[in-house]
């Protein structure tokens, strides 16, 4: 299973509507600072994030991908809506 695989997996509970993740590793070769992880775009709609601020919402993506932090994942940018913000 590949990383992206892994993430899409772990983020299935929160039933996304549109889920598109970017690996963008490749950019950040040699960055100061990381351990080997690698880092990743996330854009993520989902009914889990309707009335939720978007500090929370990055707190349950946060908490989905916890045991990847940062071994795996050095740096994440996410862009989380609910399904009446598309």
């Amino acid at each position: 299973m590949t990383l992206v695989e892994e993430i899409t997996s772990r983020l299935q509970p929160l039933n996304p509507i549109t889920l598109q993740i970017e690996d963008e590793s490749a950019m950040h070769a040699g960055h100061s600072g990381n351990a080997g992880g690698g880092h990743f775009k996330l854009k993520i709609t989902s009914s889990h994030f309707s009335e939720k601020s978007q500090i929370m919402r990055h707190r349950i993506i946060y908490q989905a991908l916890a045991e990847l932090i940062p071994s795996k994942i050095h740096a994440l940018s996410i862009h989380a809506l609910a399904p009446d913000e598309l």
